[in-house]
């Protein structure tokens, strides 16, 4: 029997409850869950791939079946890399579902054998994205009650 993984690809700058919400949800339904964190380069990060990477390996540490990697390119050509054949994404908003929806449609054309699994967040969760916990950042505010337990942005760990 082929192993069920899935890639919950994203930039996690900096990852959030909501990230946690969803990956800790769909854990049963997967043999193993690698979170991957994509490079982009039209995209500046706030904080480092490195640093992203750590807070994420944090969080999941007593999970045995999460891994967090890194990549650049198209997501679906890092599934085929993977062996996954499943994709995880969350949808907040309609305009979410819009776009990832485009995205799925087009992966499917490109690699007909790997799925794309839509994750609605719970309704506490629902508000919270990174950018809106950047900007809290960025101003001096208190992102503590939207992102995961353990992580310090002061100390940086």
């Amino acid at each position: 029997m082929n192993k069920r993984i899935a890639i919950f690809p994203g930039s996690f700058d900096p990852i959030t409850k909501g990230h946690e919400n969803i990956l800790l949800r769909t854990l049963p339904l997967f043999d193993e869950i690698i979170i991957a964190i994509g490079k982009n380069s039209s995209k500046q990060s706030y904080f480092s791939i490195e640093q992203r990477s750590k807070w994420i390996k944090q969080v999941f540490k007593n999970e045995p079946k999460v891994r967090v990697e890194t990549y650049s390119g198209l997501t679906i050509d890092f599934c085929k890399k993977m062996k996954a054949n499943y994709i995880l994404r969350g949808l907040r908003t309609s305009a979410d579902f819009e776009f990832e929806k485009a995205i799925a449609q087009n992966n499917k054309v490109m690699a007909p054998k790997i799925e794309t699994i839509f994750i609605l967040p719970v309704s506490e969760l629902s508000a919270i994205n990174s950018t809106i916990v950047r900007d809290i950042i960025r101003n001096g505010g208190n992102a503590k009650p939207f992102i995961p337990n353990g992580i310090d942005l002061k100390s940086g760990s």
